[in-house]
């Protein structure tokens, strides 16, 4: 593996996180959100990503970066509450409110700042390390 590889696998695991965290914020920016018809809920969304394994028979390349492959809703139904006074109830008097749990999310957004940053501890180790092996010749 070269010494560039490091640095494109660290970036594809760094922008996997970014999306991971942006996701998050979102879900979490609407998780109290209330509509009046199922039809137009909020869903929580989740990334979705794949290791993308080139040469990995290749047992002198053998590195593997992050594919995101999507983005999808969640398929848990929404919160139906009766509150018949609310100004968004429907004809039966339900709101509906999105499928998110905000515990949840918030270990999701932990666990995603925490790759991030192993990312970024994997980039400035192989910089350090580089820099280290090109002042040997001095």
């Amino acid at each position: 593996m070269t010494s560039m590889n490091i640095f494109n696998i660290a970036g594809s695991g760094m922008n996997a996180q970014n999306l991971r965290l942006n996701l998050v914020a979102s879900n979490i920016s609407n998780a109290n959100s209330v509509s009046s018809s199922l039809d137009e809920v909020y869903k929580s969304r989740q990334p979705v990503f794949a290791a993308e394994l080139k040469n990995i028979m290749d047992k002198a390349n053998a590195a593997s970066s992050v594919n995101v492959l999507g983005v999808v809703e969640s398929q848990a139904p929404p919160i139906m509450e009766y509150a018949p006074n609310h100004p968004m109830a429907d004809e039966l008097g339900y709101i509906y409110k999105p499928n998110v749990n905000t515990v949840e999310e918030m270990a999701n957004m932990m666990s995603a700042s925490r790759s991030y940053e192993n990312n970024v501890e994997v980039l400035n180790t192989a910089k350090d390390l580089i820099l280290q092996t090109l002042r040997m010749g001095q």
